[in-house]
């Protein structure tokens, strides 16, 4: 299953341009007034990795299968969203579905584009966001909380346990901070993931500049106008550029993109932070029938890198012949790599890592 990515902001800030040229299609409306997108309009993008090509070389499979990542381009969300204002919450609910929140902010002037709030101000407009994020996770906890009470008062003590948890986000949230900044425990943290709080997904950010910002304003600057942490994730991208890029092929694009000055794709770089903001890997299977990336998350052992093929694999798993990637180009290929000692026999203990070519045995 591809993972999923909610693209959301203020109405007109390039979401469905961003969204379209991610997607090579043009199944959003991007239209220059707010709203024009309702219900969320949903895509699969291949997540570039130039180690399949170099795999393919010495493979020669018959098919070549990029790893996924699912982006659903979410309308609009206004100031007052959490109390039902521009179809609030039916956009919120949207968000929930999400496995992490892509965040575009607006950050170049243009008169014949309306701006929602007036003007142009990109610490405004994410703080617009994101205190609606918050306002809902609050009413959510809300409610939860009233739904346990009257097991807190017949001593039931896993609902005592989920209320201290309750409690301890709620205290994050009224200090106007998202859930996911809340130091937790192992167990705390698969609880919360169950909720589907807004604030607790992982969130990166598309800084949508115009193309002459992508050479005068740097990252560290974006951060400062947005007044984010410096250990955020911000991308540059130009969403006019990433459309203009969309109907070019693979060469043609590489050349616009020299005549501008820019060494690759911004969307590349995109899907390379979510990636990043969830906290995944790849690992290959490669065979003559195909060559294809999986995507894990961090920290996956064996078997569980196994599962992401299918759940048999990971019940029956036994082993994992192993070569890393490094390895398997090296000496060109399995047996180049098996000859010189490279590959492994991993078993269930075994944390994958990146770039890991595995060929899984297993029982049914």
């Amino acid at each position: 299953m591809a993972l999923k990515i909610g693209i959301v902001g203020l109405p007109n800030v390039g979401k469905s341009t961003l969204f379209n040229a991610l997607t090579r299609s043009k199944g959003a409306e991007a239209q220059n007034y707010p709203f024009c997108t309702i219900e969320p309009n949903v895509g699969i993008v291949e997540v570039p990795d130039e180690r399949l090509e170099k795999l393919a070389k010495i493979v020669i499979p018959e098919k070549i299968i990029p790893a996924a990542i699912e982006f659903v381009d979410i309308a609009g969300l206004v100031k007052g969203a959490s109390q039902g204002e521009g179809l609030g919450n039916k956009f919120l609910a949207a968000i929930r579905e999400v496995d992490a929140i892509c965040h575009v902010v607006r950050h170049f002037e243009d008169g014949d584009i309306i701006h929602v709030e007036g003007g142009l101000d990109p610490k405004r407009d994410r703080e617009i966001i994101e205190a609606e994020l918050i306002i809902a996770d609050l009413e959510s906890l809300e409610g939860r909380m009233s739904k346990i009470s009257g097991g807190i008062r017949t001593g039931d003590k896993q609902k005592i346990k989920e209320m201290a948890i309750y409690e301890k986000i709620k205290a994050t949230l009224n200090e106007e901070k998202p859930a996911i900044t809340t130091e937790v425990t192992e167990e705390e943290d698969l609880f919360l993931k169950k909720a589907q709080l807004l604030t607790y997904k992982p969130i990166f950010y598309a800084c949508n500049t115009a193309e002459d910002q992508l050479h005068t304003l740097s990252i560290e600057q974006a951060k400062k106008d947005l007044n984010l942490p410096e250990d955020s994730d911000v991308v540059m991208v130009s969403a006019k550029i990433e459309e203009d890029l969309r109907d070019l092929s693979p060469s043609d694009a590489k050349e616009f993109l020299a005549e501008l000055g820019v060494m690759n794709s911004g969307l590349d770089r995109l899907i390379q932070s979510a990636y990043h903001a969830l906290g995944y890997i790849t690992y290959f299977t490669a065979g003559v029938q195909e060559i294809r990336a999986w995507n894990i998350p961090i920290g996956s052992s064996g078997p569980q890198a196994a599962g992401a093929i299918h759940t048999d694999f990971e019940r029956g798993f036994i082993k994992a012949d192993t070569i890393a990637y490094d390895d398997f180009i090296e000496f060109n290929g399995e047996i180049g790599a098996k000859e010189a000692g490279k590959m492994r026999q991993e078993g269930k203990e075994y944390i994958v890592k990146d770039g890991d070519i595995m060929h899984f045995k297993f029982n049914v």
